[in-house]
C-alpha cells in the first residue's frame, strides 16, 4: 500500500468499463423542503451530458424496489428514497442524477438544474424532535424510529449516595481516506458487474439483487483495495447501488467518485446519543444501581443507527458486578445526515457512559477513581459469566489489565506531582483518567468462508469470504496456513473481494475476521494437511500414521527417517495424478456466541487552564484480545482505534446550524486528528484466550476506540477538578475547557442534572417500535 500504491476503485481498468460515462449527482440545499419543481431542460443541452434521471425516471421502473433497509424490522413507513422527488430530508440528499462523457463536466451542469423548493421546519436537535410539530416524515405521524421500553426500574432505595449526569456523545464523521466510489457495467451476456468500496462484496451483491428483484447469480461485485472503512461502508448507499439502472438507462458503464465534502454531509454518520444517567451506591465505593436512558439521532432516515442503542443496552453493566440496572431508548429522526455503524457502533457508547458514571460517582464520594473500579470489578471466577441485559461473556481478567495499567502509569507518583501543582497553582492543570471496558465481537452466528489450494508448484492459493480495508488479513492468514502447513508465507496468495471467485462471504465487521475467517482458513489448512499425509503415505510406501510434516522445513518423511522426504509440490503433483483435482479444501466457521474482549486504558493530559489548551502527555493500554497471532497488526489496530477515540474526544463533532446547514463540511472546519496531537501510544500485552473457537482470538480491531474517549475525558475533567469543573462533554475543545473553567470560577458547578422532558416521555411508555425479541448479539454484530 505504501510502497507500489493499491487499487482502488478509481484505479480499476477493466475492459467491461471501456467508454464508460460519469454519473455527477445534484444534491439537496435545504435541510427540509418540499420539492416544487425540477427543471433540467438547461442541464440536458449541456456540454456531454447524456442523461439527466430524477425520480420520475426511477418511479415508472417497476423492476426498482424501494431502497432496501438495513434491519427488516425497521418501519415500513420511513423509506429512503433512491433520489429525492417530493421532500427532501437533509442537506446533500441526492435528487438527481448527470451523466456525462466526462468527469468534470457533471458538475457544471449541476449548476443548470434549477430546483423549486417550499422550505419545512427542519428539526435538528434531537431533544426536541418527539415534541416538533414538524415530521421529517409526514406519513409516518411522528419522529420516533423505534425504541427499547424501560424494563423494571432499577432499585436506588438502599444506596447512600446517588449522581446523575446528562452526557452528550456527539455525531461524527467517520472519514476514511478513500471517500465513495463505484462503476457499473453489464456484460453480453446480461450480468451486471458492479465494482464497489465496501466492507463486504457478497452483502452489497445480495442487497442489489433486492433492490433490483434479481438473481444473485446474475450479479458480480468486485472489491478491490477499501482505503478505509471503519463501519461507514458496511452499509450501501442509494448512489452506488443506483448506478447498474443508470448504466441500463444509458446503454454504456458508468462510474462515479465522491468527494471529500459530499462525504461528510452523505457518508453515514456515527455516535450521535444524548445519555442520561443515574448511578447510585455506598460511600464505601460499592455501586449498587445503574440507570441509563439514550436518545439516539437516527438522522433523517433510520438506519443502522436507529438500532445502536440495542448494543449500547447489551454492553451496559460493563467489566463491573452490576445486576441493579435498567435501560430505556427512544430513537429519533432530524433533518441531518443518517447515522451508521462507526467502530465500535454501539458499544463506545455504552463504555463511554458508563466509565464517565463511575469518575461522577468517585468524585461525589471522595474516592479514587481507581480504588472505585477495583472495588467493583467482576472477578475471574465468574466466567463464563451472564450479564443482566443478555451478554454471556467468555472469559476475562480486568483486575490485571488495570493493574498493569497503573503501575506502568506509575499512578501514585501522578497523583503526588498533581496535588503539588495544585498546591502550587501551577495554570497547568495535570489531570489522570482511566477507562476498564468490556466489549461484544463475533456474535450473530454466521459462519465465515475460507479455502486452501496447494498447487502442484508447491504454492498456496486461499479464498477467504473476508474482506480487508486495513486489517492486515492477507498476512493473518498467510501466516495461519503458513503455521499450519510450514509453506512459506511468500508462497501463500490470498484471494478476496470478487464473488464470481470466492463463493461465499460474509461482512469485515464488528471485530469478527480472525476468530470466525481466521478459524475457518485454519480448518481449511488442517484438511489439506490431513489429506496430504495420505498422499505422503502413498509415496513413501508406508501407513500414514508414520508420516511426519516437518513444518519447519516444509516436507513430509518418516518418522524418525527425516533423511528420505517428500515435498508439498510432489504431494500436490500426485492428487493431480490421482484424481485430476489439486490438492485443495474450503472450511465454514461459525461459533457458539461472541467474544468480549477487554482492557483498561490510563491517560495523562496537561490542561491550560488559561487558553483551554489540552494535550495529552502519555497514552498507556492494556487491551486482551484473547490469544494473538500477530503482535504488530494488533498494536496498529489499537493505535488506530485510540487515534480516532482521541480525534472523537478531543476535535471532532458533526455541528449543524438552526435550520440544518452543516457547518462541518470539508476538513477546514472538521477537526480530524493529527500526529500533532497524540503522543507514542505505550501498550501493554494481557491475553485471556477465548474458549469459543480453535485460535483462541478475540476481536481487536474496536478496542482502542471503546475505551479511548472516556479515558481522555476522564483526564481533562480531573486536571479541572479542583477549579470546580464537574463535567464537560465532548469533543473537548480549547474553547469549551475555557468555557468551563470560566464558568466554575463564577458558580461551582452541580455534580448532578435534573432529567430533561424526554426522560420522562421514555419512561412513561413502550416505544411504538421495537426491536425484535432475542439479543442484540443475534441481530447485529
Amino acid at each position: 500500500m505504501l510502497t507500489v500504491g493499491g487499487t482502488y476503485v478509481a484505479d480499476v481498468n477493466d475492459p467491461l468499463l471501456d467508454n464508460a460515462a460519469y454519473v455527477h449527482y445534484v444534491r439537496a440545499a435545504m435541510a427540509h423542503a418540499r420539492i416544487t419543481s425540477i427543471d433540467i431542460s438547461a442541464a440536458l443541452t449541456a456540454p456531454g451530458v447524456l442523461a439527466v434521471i430524477t425520480a420520475a425516471d426511477l418511479a415508472a421502473d417497476s423492476n426498482l424496489t424501494v431502497f432496501p433497509p438495513d434491519f427488516p424490522f425497521l418501519p415500513k413507513t420511513l423509506p429512503r428514497p433512491w433520489l429525492a422527488g417530493d421532500v427532501v430530508r437533509f442537506v446533500g440528499e441526492p435528487i438527481a442524477a448527470i451523466v456525462t462523457e466526462h468527469p468534470s463536466q457533471g458538475a457544471d451542469a449541476a449548476d443548470l438544474i434549477m430546483v423549486d423548493y417550499e422550505p419545512l421546519v427542519a428539526v435538528v436537535d434531537p431533544e426536541t424532535s418527539g415534541s416538533s410539530t414538524s415530521l421529517v416524515h409526514e406519513a409516518h405521524g411522528s419522529n420516533t424510529a423505534m425504541g427499547v421500553p424501560a424494563g423494571d426500574a432499577a432499585d436506588f432505595s438502599g444506596c447512600e449516595v446517588i449522581v446523575r449526569q446528562r452526557i452528550v456523545n456527539s455525531k461524527v464523521a467517520p472519514s476514511p481516506l478513500e471517500p465513495r466510489s463505484a462503476a457499473a457495467a453489464w456484460s453480453a451476456d446480461g450480468r451486471l458487474n458492479h465494482w464497489t468500496t465496501c466492507q463486504g462484496p457478497h452483502p452489497f451483491r445480495g442487497f442489489i439483487a433486492q433492490a433490483y428483484q434479481m438473481e444473485q447469480a446474475d450479479i458480480r461485485v468486485i472489491t478491490p483495495d477499501v482505503g478505509g472503512g471503519f463501519g461507514c461502508k458496511a452499509t450501501p448507499y442509494p448512489e452506488d447501488v443506483l448506478l447498474g439502472w443508470i448504466a441500463r438507462h444509458v446503454g454504456r458503464p458508468v462510474r462515479w467518485f465522491s468527494n471529500r465534502t459530499d462525504d461528510m454531509v452523505n457518508l453515514g454518520h456515527g455516535r450521535a446519543q444524548i445519555q442520561y444517567a443515574e448511578m447510585g451506591g455506598s460511600r464505601d465505593g460499592t455501586i449498587l444501581a445503574y440507570r441509563l436512558s439514550v436518545l439516539q439521532d437516527s438522522g433523517a432516515y433510520p438506519r443502522y443507527g436507529a438500532f445502536l442503542p440495542n448494543l449500547t443496552k447489551l454492553m451496559m453493566p460493563g467489566v463491573y458486578a452490576l445486576r441493579n440496572v435498567d435501560f430505556a431508548s427512544t430513537s429519533v429522526l432530524t433533518n441531518t445526515t443518517p447515522v451508521v455503524p462507526y467502530r465500535g457502533a454501539g458499544r463506545p457508547e455504552s463504555a463511554a457512559v458508563l466509565e464517565r458514571m463511575v469518575d461522577v460517582f468517585a468524585a461525589e464520594i471522595g474516592m479514587d477513581p481507581a480504588a472505585v473500579r477495583h472495588k467493583n470489578l467482576l472477578g475471574n471466577d465468574v466466567f463464563p459469566y451472564s450479564t443482566p441485559t443478555g451478554a454471556k461473556y467468555d472469559c476475562g481478567d480486568y483486575a490485571t489489565g488495570l493493574n498493569n495499567v497503573l503501575e506502568a502509569m506509575s499512578y501514585d507518583d501522578l497523583r503526588a506531582e498533581q496535588a503539588r501543582r495544585r498546591a502550587a497553582g501551577d495554570p497547568v492543570a495535570l489531570g489522570i483518567g482511566l477507562s476498564v471496558y468490556v466489549e461484544i465481537t463475533g456474535g450473530g452466528g454466521t459462519p465465515e468462508y475460507g479455502s486452501v489450494e496447494v498447487l502442484p508448484s508447491g504454492k498456496v492459493r486461499a479464498m477467504t469470504g473476508s474482506l480487508p480495508y486495513g486489517t492486515g488479513h492477507d498476512t493473518s492468514w498467510a501466516m495461519i496456513i503458513s503455521d499450519r502447513l510450514g509453506i512459506p508465507m511468500d508462497d501463500i496468495e490470498v484471494i478476496h473481494g470478487d464473488t464470481d471467485i470466492v463463493p461465499r462471504g460474509g461482512l469485515t465487521g464488528g471485530s469478527r475476521s480472525l476468530q470466525l475467517a481466521g478459524s475457518a482458513m485454519q480448518g481449511a489448512a488442517t484438511q489439506v494437511a490431513d489429506m496430504a499425509r495420505q498422499l505422503a503415505a502413498d509415496l513413501l510406501e508406508v501407513g500414514v500414521e508414520d508420516v511426519v510434516l516437518d513444518t519447519d522445513n516444509a516436507v513430509f518423511h518418516v518418522a524418525g527417517t527425516p533423511a528420505i522426504t517428500r515435498s508439498w509440490a510432489q504431494v500436490a503433483e500426485a492428487a493431480v495424478a490421482r484424481d485430476g483435482n489439486t490438492l485443495s479444501a474450503e472450511h465454514d466457521f461459525s461459533q457458539d456466541g461472541a467474544t468480549f474482549p477487554s482492557g483498561a486504558h490510563g491517560v495523562v493530559v496537561e490542561v491550560d487552564t488559561e487558553t483551554g489548551r489540552v494535550k495529552i502527555l502519555r497514552y498507556v493500554s492494556c487491551d486482551d484480545a484473547g490469544r494473538l497471532l500477530n503482535p504488530m497488526l494488533v498494536e496498529g489496530q489499537v493505535h488506530g482505534g485510540i487515534a480516532q477515540g482521541a480525534a472523537q474526544a478531543l476535535l471532532e463533532e458533526m455541528r449543524y446550524d438552526d435550520i440544518g446547514n452543516p457547518l462541518t463540511s470539508n476538513f477546514a472546519d472538521y477537526g480530524v486528528i493529527s500526529a500533532v496531537e497524540l503522543p507514542s501510544f505505550e501498550r501493554i500485552v494481557h491475553e485471556t484466550p477465548s474458549p469459543l473457537n480453535p485460535l483462541g482470538a478475540k476481536g481487536i480491531g474496536e478496542s482502542g476506540s471503546v475505551g479511548s474517549t472516556p479515558a481522555i475525558q476522564n483526564a481533562v475533567i480531573d486536571a479541572l477538578a479542583h477549579l470546580g469543573v464537574r463535567h464537560v462533554d465532548m469533543p473537548l475543545t480549547a474553547e469549551k475547557v475555557w468555557q468551563a473553567v470560566q464558568s466554575s470560577a463564577i458558580t461551582p458547578q452541580s455534580g448532578s442534572v435534573d432529567p430533561p422532558a424526554w426522560v420522562a416521555v421514555l419512561r412513561a411508555a413502550p416505544a411504538p417500535t421495537t426491536a425484535p425479541e432475542g439479543s442484540a448479539e443475534d441481530i447485529a454484530i
